[in-house]
């Protein structure tokens, strides 16, 4: 299991005073202002940045972190991603898991065989639709409904599921 679970990624820079335009990569956009600080991937490191205030911009989170008031200081980390840690997740409910969690889970059919690794998750407006990599017919795409996934085990890293007629 991840530690880190990325909460959204830096678009661009947003007036001169420091904000960054964040796409976020969450459920709830809004979860930022719960939020302390967050921890930006410097492509070196994981450097901790408090926030200091959160705004909103039509599908974006404006942010501004506390001693960066320069557009110089924060723009080199244009297309980074911002994660924090397992603790300051958002509680799942039954059912939900973190999308870090399910990349590269081994998939399994009813019958025990195993059909593929879960590579990526494709969120849509009524369901996410799990991207399978597979031997047998290459990528696979599952729609994540009950009548598809049986059984997923974190802990594990598996998941079972039942192939519906066409999707292969």
């Amino acid at each position: 299991m991840e530690d880190l679970l990325q909460v959204g990624v830096i678009t661009t820079t947003h007036g001169i005073r420091g904000e960054v335009k964040v796409y976020p990569t969450t459920d709830d956009a809004h979860r930022f202002e719960d939020l302390t600080y967050i921890l930006l991937d410097t492509g070196k490191e994981l450097c901790e940045l408090e926030i200091e205030k959160v705004r909103y911009f039509k599908q974006f989170v404006i942010l501004k972190f506390k001693d960066v008031d320069n557009i110089n200081d924060i723009e080199p980390y244009k297309g980074r991603s911002l994660y924090v840690t397992r603790e300051f997740a958002v509680p799942l409910k039954e059912n939900e898991y973190y999308i870090a969690d399910l990349i590269d889970m081994k998939v399994f059919l009813e019958d025990g065989s195993f059909f593929g690794t879960l590579k990526d998750v494709m969120e849509t407006g009524a369901n996410d639709v799990y991207v399978m990599q597979t031997e047998a017919f290459g990528e696979v795409l599952v729609p994540a409904i009950k009548d598809c996934i049986k059984a997923v085990d974190v802990e594990q890293g598996t998941m079972t599921i039942h192939l519906l007629e066409g999707l292969c």
